[in-house]
């Protein structure tokens, strides 16, 4: 079956098979491998990925759900100057050990700073709550805690080619 829709800001059509997830085609089928494959219950938060400008799980959709929408993946955060800083930022707080979970954790963060109305107000529960979605064996929170707050202090504004 084919199946059009937008991937970071391109249009492209894909024949697949339907009963396979967004996931597995991303992967799979068009290479784009920074969007892991972690548990496949929609529960660790490593294949997260923009759907119509909201973080899901990509395990758990359907490849057909995405006909004629707007998928965002690591890929396409990574294409930006808005990237850098976050990258930046979770360098500078050590947040970083063996990398799996962290393609997840950008995409949550991006998500929690564009519903923040650049506040910096916001509590540590707060940031543990918009990241709750995704788990890390290595890192431990503390340290990926301390990078999102170091983005909340930064201001930053969200390019318009991930939201």
């Amino acid at each position: 079956m084919k199946v059009k829709f937008n991937l970071n800001n391109k249009e492209i059509s894909i024949d697949v098979d339907p009963r396979q997830t967004l996931l597995h085609t991303l992967r799979r089928d068009l290479e784009l491998t920074g969007t892991k494959k972690g548990c496949g219950k929609g529960e660790c938060g490593a294949c997260t990925v923009f759907l119509n400008n909201k973080i899901v799980n990509s395990c758990l959709v359907p490849i057909k759900q995405a006909e004629a929408q707007n998928v965002i993946t690591i890929e396409g955060v990574k294409q930006t100057d808005y990237f850098k800083k976050i990258q930046t930022a979770f360098e500078d707080a050590g947040a970083v050990q063996c990398g799996f979970c962290i393609p997840g954790f950008v995409m949550a963060t991006v998500d929690f700073l564009k519903n923040t109305n650049h506040k910096c107000d916001i509590s540590d529960e707060e940031i543990k709550l918009a990241l709750s979605g995704n788990l890390c064996r290595c890192t431990g929170y503390i340290k990926i805690i301390n990078a999102v707050r170091t983005l909340l202090v930064q201001n930053l504004e969200i390019p318009e080619e991930i939201i």
